[in-house]
């Protein structure tokens, strides 16, 4: 059978299913039976019966009624046995001729799989050790017209998955897991952030210039002020101009927009912490971070340690090499010895680098660590002391010339943070972003802009200051052990499937593409 044909008795058995489920919801509405309640009077959630009755013996009734809801995902016996999913998990009810009256049993069988219920039951342990709730009455509560997948095998398109968020956290519970995780991990943050006296505080995300990073940014215009504007690439100005206005310790945990590629690292938008903390160096800023990360480990697994496809990962400290120091390690090229661009060029041809926008020694000998180092580093460790033509917001390193006092954190061979002691001379920061500007002019769609008014700012005067942006993202992906991205943003950028909207509806394709 060919996998055109595959798809198309998919779809005119999906259109099968969905005109059945019109069918029942027509016949309910002639009984009086609103579809789509209001409210219910919740008492109890799944996982507390189960912690509550897990000693209660099997075949044993109780007197104890509670009333539940969730949506149903499987029934048996001709729905005397029905599986109901709340939030927290499954409970069993059963439906029977000696608790329920007739027409409430006949009824039952115009529901559907992924119909919401409401209940009211008794609780009780079957022969076979389920727990259960003998059902003495209940309410539709919601009407599914979409029919779900038969079983999680049913759903493991991928493309489909991420495009149809909503089917697969129904169908795969550890989905919704991720996303708890990546709220506990946000929220862990935001404590140790907190605790340490630093305020969040919202920045603007449409920009006159979107400076902060190396990144092509999403263009929008503002009709009422006629101005072209651009969605944010990073927060780091704004959150500078705080530190100038008199706050010390300040961050942002945001959503940032890059118009770039995506892969299993990067979705055009995503989320970052981004913290400047005043009368620090990266020196300290490494300590804080590595910190921060124990603590997250510490308090998702009771751990320093924690795997990552496969690997084990040990988060009680992490290592620190010069960036010139891992390259020698893995290449046996000295850095130091490359004085030109030209010097550079030629080191990284020998090596077999492809170079694409580099124009400048600083950028090749990054693109050299880029290709050739930076998928060694598995264990948690602190890149330091780039080169300083890559980075125009940094201090100049206090003894190593041509150099910045920064520093990137690789995990499992990817960047997962950025930090560095934040460049605070107005004049040196306004010559290093008219290079910038240069070079955006030149062509370098990725260079940053010339920002007077942060320049302004900084003549106001801004004291020592470290800072630092962590890709929340990738973060989450580690802590959850996800292979994408895409694992863990609800609903990440996807590109449009073309459809006719009546077309769709009738075939459901959206479920069953």
């Amino acid at each position: 059978m060919s996998e055109t044909h595959t798809k198309g008795s998919t779809e005119i058995e999906g259109g099968r299913l969905r005109a059945e489920r019109l069918r029942k919801l027509s016949l309910l509405k002639e009984q009086g039976i609103n579809p789509y309640a209001y409210n219910f009077s919740r008492t109890a959630f799944s996982a507390d019966l189960q912690r509550d009755y897990q000693d209660l013996p099997n075949d044993t009734e109780t007197q104890d009624r509670f009333r539940v809801c969730g949506r149903v995902m499987n029934e048996r016996n001709t729905w005397m046995f029905v599986d109901l999913f709340d939030d927290t998990g499954k409970i069993q009810l059963f439906c029977h001729k000696e608790n329920l009256p007739e027409e409430e049993l006949k009824r039952l069988r115009l529901l559907d799989k992924g119909d919401f219920i409401g209940v009211e039951g008794s609780v009780r342990r079957t022969k076979q050790g389920e727990l259960s709730l003998k059902v003495y009455s209940w309410q539709l509560l919601s009407k599914s017209l979409q029919p779900l997948p038969d079983s999680w095998d049913g759903f493991t398109d991928v493309e489909a998955r991420y495009r149809h968020r909503y089917v697969d956290m129904i169908m795969n519970p550890s989905v919704r897991e991720t996303f708890r995780a990546r709220s506990r991990v946000i929220s862990y943050i935001r404590y140790f952030l907190d605790s340490r006296n630093c305020i969040e505080i919202e920045t603007p995300v449409l920009q006159v210039e979107a400076g902060g990073a190396d990144a092509r940014p999403f263009m929008t215009h503002h009709n009422a002020l006629d101005l072209e504007l651009y969605l944010r690439i990073a927060t780091e100005l704004h959150l500078k101009r705080l530190i100038v206005g008199g706050f010390e310790r300040v961050y942002e945990i945001g959503r940032i927009f890059r118009n770039e590629g995506i892969s299993t690292r990067h979705n055009p938008e995503f989320t970052m912490l981004e913290m400047y903390w005043a009368y620090g160096d990266y020196l300290q800023l490494m300590d804080v971070t590595e910190e921060m990360l124990r603590g997250l480990a510490q308090h998702l697994f009771g751990s320093d340690q924690l795997t990552y496809q496969g690997v084990t990962l040990d988060f009680s400290r992490c290592h620190r090499v010069r960036m010139a120091d891992a390259i020698k390690d893995v290449t046996g090229l000295d850095v130091a010895e490359i004085k030109t661009f030209e010097e550079a060029k030629a080191a990284a041809k020998k090596l077999g680098v492809q170079l694409d926008l580099e124009d400048s020694r600083g950028a090749v000998v990054n693109a050299i660590f880029e290709a050739k180092v930076e998928e060694t580093l598995i264990q948690p460790t602190f890149i330091t002391d780039y080169p300083v033509e890559i980075s125009p917001l940094t201090k100049p390193h206090r003894t190593n010339a041509g150099e910045v006092e920064r520093f990137e954190l690789f995990i499992c061979g990817r960047e997962l943070a950025n930090g560095y002691s934040e460049l605070t001379d107005p004049l040196d920061q306004r010559s290093r972003l008219e290079e910038q500007a240069k070079k955006k002019a030149a062509g370098n769609v990725e260079a940053m802009p010339l920002d007077e008014d942060f320049i302004l700012a900084m003549e106001y005067g801004m004291p020592p200051t470290m800072g630092i942006g962590i890709g929340i993202d990738r973060l989450v992906m580690l802590l959850t052990d996800s292979a994408s991205i895409r694992d863990v943003i609800a609903f990440p950028t996807m590109k449009p499937v073309q459809r006719n909207k009546d077309a769709a509806l009738e075939k459901c394709e959206p479920v069953l593409e």
